[in-house]
């Protein structure tokens, strides 16, 4: 079983070789994949050094599954190569998502779509993970009709160079900016760049991933994504609307009973999720769940997960996984 992750020195990267020996995954040679100025540079893999190598390199290997994580342009370019070589390619950019022929995988929700015939197959924005994760068993009980998601992300979505900045604002040093402004002790209300219609591209894939994922065109859904001086886990509120009343115990029996999720959810006692829980965590948390009073069949919720494992590495194993499982004569 040769595993192939490109872009295995990014935070991304480095997760998915982490949760890899984490899961047990059945490794039996490691090929490990980054830009040409690591290659020929080591990384550790169950305490064995591991050479990078380069793209041609990995090809050439013929690993059986290749994670991707190192961005669209990457993904545009190399992932139909490894394709083409019959590797099956489990991609965490955005490059593929709403292709029409990609399957786009949450394997709790939707992992019986993909067939064997699959060469690209591609893992959701990390914010749209968490959400349809908890949205998803309420909407085949109600049937949803809208969703109004704010979101509160992590600098390590955006990688390393944002990690770096924000503790070089905290210490006092002048460095690299990966934001165009400060982000302690800020709130920066932009994540990726401006579309024509004022929404900006991160809050678009929320808006289309989700109808995809769901399998539901008709899902109204509207985003505001914002960064935030957090390293580790992305929040959201999430405001939805049913076609179906809901009694709110059994909504949160259904949460509970969902794979994947935990509910955190006794305001009384001041009880609810934060990022500092979910950290290193593959669940996604969900609390603060209670009636819209100024809305028929409305919800609110908060949800929180920790977007370099569940929101990006641990889904893309869990896809690899899956197909493990459901073809084992690989």
């Amino acid at each position: 079983m040769k595993i192939a992750v490109v872009g295995a020195t990014g935070l991304v990267g480095s997760m998915m070789l982490k949760i890899l020996e984490e899961r047990n995954f059945p490794v039996t040679e490691l090929i490990a994949v980054a830009s040409e100025k690591s290659v020929g540079k080591t990384i550790l893999f169950k305490g064995k050094e591991i050479i990078i190598c380069s793209m041609d390199e990995a090809i050439s290997a013929k690993p059986v599954i290749a994670l991707f994580s190192a961005g669209g342009s990457t993904s545009l370019l190399w992932a139909p190569k490894f394709a083409a070589a019959d590797i099956i390619v489990i991609d965490n950019s955005s490059a593929w998502r709403m292709d029409k022929d990609k399957p786009l995988v949450v394997p709790e929700i939707n992992a019986h779509i993909i067939t064997k015939n699959d060469r690209i197959i591609t893992n959701p924005n990390c914010s749209t993970i968490q959400m349809v994760m908890v949205l998803n068993p309420l909407h085949k009980k109600y049937k949803i009709k809208r969703i109004v998601v704010s979101t509160y992300q992590s600098v390590t979505g955006t990688g390393v160079k944002a990690v770096t900045q924000m503790q070089n604002e905290r210490n006092g040093v002048d460095g690299e900016m990966a934001y165009k402004y400060k982000i302690d002790k800020n709130v920066i209300p932009q994540i990726d760049v401006f579309m024509e219609n004022g929404y900006t591209r991160e809050e678009m894939k929320m808006v289309n991933e989700t109808r995809k994922i769901m399998e539901d065109d008709l899902i109204a859904v509207t985003a505001t994504c914002i960064r935030i001086p957090v390293q580790g886990g992305h929040s959201e509120s999430v405001n939805v609307s049913f076609e179906h009343d809901f009694d709110l115990n059994e909504v949160k029996e259904i949460l509970s009973s969902s794979e994947g999720i935990i509910v955190k959810d006794d305001p009384a006692n001041a009880i609810y999720p934060m990022p500092i829980d979910a950290h290193n965590r593959d669940e996604v948390f969900v609390g603060r769940i209670r009636r819209d009073e100024s809305q028929a069949n409305s919800l609110n919720l908060w949800i929180v997960a920790d977007n370099l494992r569940k929101g990006a590495a641990t889904n893309a194993v869990q896809i690899a996984e899956y197909l493990i499982k459901k073809w084992h004569a690989f």
